[in-house]
Order: structure tokens, then C-alpha cells, then sequence
């Protein structure tokens, strides 16, 4: 391995985990809010889902046009490169994090005061992050997803 292609896959490494970290930012918003307002609101299992699916990509999305539209793009040329960057990736996350939110007995339904509620949902962020980043490292090798916004963020 060359030492251009060592420095070059390092910052490929590094570009994709900011971007999975700042689209985790955003689904973490979205899914968090979803999920204490299902829960609060004993709204049934798929409705919760559903909610903060919805909220996580609206977080995941505005936290893309608010960055690029603070680096000078209008909003009518930052929403499709907000899209371009973070759909692929908020998809996986959701994916994974509801996954895993499902699949631990009693999660969804544990109160909010409870370790096995606020657990389960570190948890599933935690492998939404680990399951977003090989993609995202994979998308920006092949100038896609975050690759197309990432000029703008410097």
C-alpha cells in the first residue's frame, strides 16, 4: 500500500465517520423525539415506528440544508444535494435502529423512567451508526452520498 493510498483511504475514513456522525445527529433527534412521544402517548408499536421514521428524516434533512444553506446555497439547490447526501444513510439507520428497538423484549413498551428503554434506544443508535458507516464510506469512495456535499462544509 502506497502512502497516498494509505493518507487517501484514512481520510476517506474520516470524511465518511463525520458524515455518519452528523447524520446521526439527526436521526438520533428525530428517532428520540418519535420514540418518547410513542411511548408518552402509548401510541401502538408500528404507529411509534412509523413517527419516528418520519421525524428522523425531517431532522436528518434539515440538519443537511441548514449547514448548506449557512454555506451560502439557496434552498432550492441545497435540498437535492440534502437528499443526494443523507437518504441512503438515514435509511440504513432507520433500518437498523427500529430493528433493534423491535427485536429487544420490551423495549418499546418499557416506561420511560427505565433503564431498558433509554438502553435499548443507545443501544440501536449505537449499531444504526455502525451499520451507516461502512455504507457511507463505501458511497464516498464512489463520489456519492456525502461526497457531494462535503466541499461545502469546508
Amino acid at each position: 500500500m502506497t502512502t497516498n493510498h494509505h493518507q487517501s483511504h484514512a481520510s476517506i475514513k474520516k470524511v465518511a465517520f463525520s458524515a455518519t456522525m452528523h447524520c446521526l445527529t439527526g436521526c438520533a433527534v428525530g428517532e428520540i423525539l418519535g420514540m418518547v412521544i410513542g411511548n408518552y402517548f402509548n401510541i401502538h408499536n408500528l404507529g411509534a415506528v412509523i413517527f419516528s421514521v418520519v421525524l428522523a428524516f425531517i431532522f436528518g434533512y434539515s440538519f443537511s440544508l441548514f449547514s448548506l444553506i449557512k454555506h451560502g446555497l439557496s434552498f432550492a439547490k441545497a435540498l437535492p444535494l440534502a437528499f443526494a447526501a443523507d437518504t441512503v444513510s438515514i435509511t440504513v439507520m432507520e433500518i437498523m435502529d427500529n430493528l433493534i428497538m423491535l427485536i429487544i423484549p420490551g423495549a418499546m413498551d418499557a416506561p420511560l423512567i427505565s433503564l431498558l428503554f433509554w438502553g435499548s434506544l443507545a443501544t440501536s443508535l449505537f449499531v444504526a451508526f455502525w451499520s451507516a458507516y461502512p455504507v457511507n464510506m463505501y458511497l464516498i469512495k464512489k463520489g456519492k452520498g456525502h461526497a457531494v456535499v462535503h466541499k461545502y462544509h469546508h
